[in-house]
């Protein structure tokens, strides 16, 4: 799905650059699409449903809660 207010604006200044800028757009264009993953559907992930137990599952949000969600200033 294309916005078309973005592909004019898009457009507009593709045709103020020259032809070898355009083509460095067109490539960086291509890199974009291509570092897209394929979207797979969730049924996919239906094989992994009820392989942990309820014990695992609580084990397995609580290490993300502590872990996973704190910020350490002094890391950056």
């Amino acid at each position: 799905m294309i916005d078309e207010k973005i592909q004019i604006e898009l457009l507009e200044q593709m045709r103020k650059l020259s032809p070898p800028m355009q083509q460095r757009v067109l490539g960086y264009a291509h890199s974009l699409a291509e570092s897209i993953s394929p979207a797979f559907p969730g049924s996919d992930l239906l094989e992994f449903a009820g392989i942990m137990t309820p014990e695992e599952a609580k084990e397995f949000l609580q290490s993300i809660d502590e872990d996973c969600e704190r910020i350490d200033t002094d890391d950056w």
